[in-house]
């Protein structure tokens, strides 16, 4: 497990959650401590300043949390990407499975604007479909997608692989230990 900014023990572990055999990653504690919460906010835009992306995307929910204090500490349009019948305008729909399931998500039409700089930002990348999803939206815009941030990465579920081509950012790995 890889954690250089200390962010671990703000990260509560929940077995057989939300199904059996499932290790999942629990993030309230991190929102609850001030100074963990904004070192992640700082380390992303740290990371993908010099990139200058003009919008942050996020799926729902937790993606929220992260992708919305970062886009105001970047100067950059907060762009929210929402499960099936949650936005109220015409939508693009993408999709997807997830590691215990499938669902789909879907994005404003004029959301994004053509030639916008895009930044991916979710909590957790596992196997990726999420992301990947967040990804196709944005390029069906005709976006480019400066990189993808997570707070935590499971690498042993291979997401990043989903994403070849795009820069990843990822503040906590683990490997495959509990």
């Amino acid at each position: 497990m890889s954690d250089p900014h200390g962010l671990k023990p703000f990260i509560r572990d929940i077995p057989d959650f939300p199904k059996p055999g499932i290790m999942f990653r629990d993030i309230t504690p991190l929102l609850a401590a001030p100074d963990a919460f904004r070192t992640v906010v700082r380390e992303f835009a740290k990371a993908f300043r010099q990139d200058q992306p003009t919008a942050v995307v996020a799926a729902e929910s937790r993606g929220f949390i992260f992708a919305a204090p970062l886009a105001l500490e970047l100067g950059a349009a907060f762009i929210p990407v929402r499960k099936p019948g949650k936005l109220p305008y015409q939508t693009r729909r993408f999709e997807y499975d997830l590691e215990y399931g499938s669902d789909a998500l879907e994005m404003h039409v004029d959301a994004i604007a053509p030639g916008a700089r895009v930044l991916l930002v979710d909590d957790l990348l596992a196997t990726g479909g999420t992301i990947e999803a967040c990804l196709n939206l944005a390029h069906e815009s005709g976006a480019e997608v400066v990189g993808c941030a997570f707070v935590i990465e499971l690498s042993f579920l291979g997401g990043r692989e989903r994403l070849k081509g795009h820069r990843v950012v990822s503040l906590v790995d683990y490997t495959g230990e509990t």
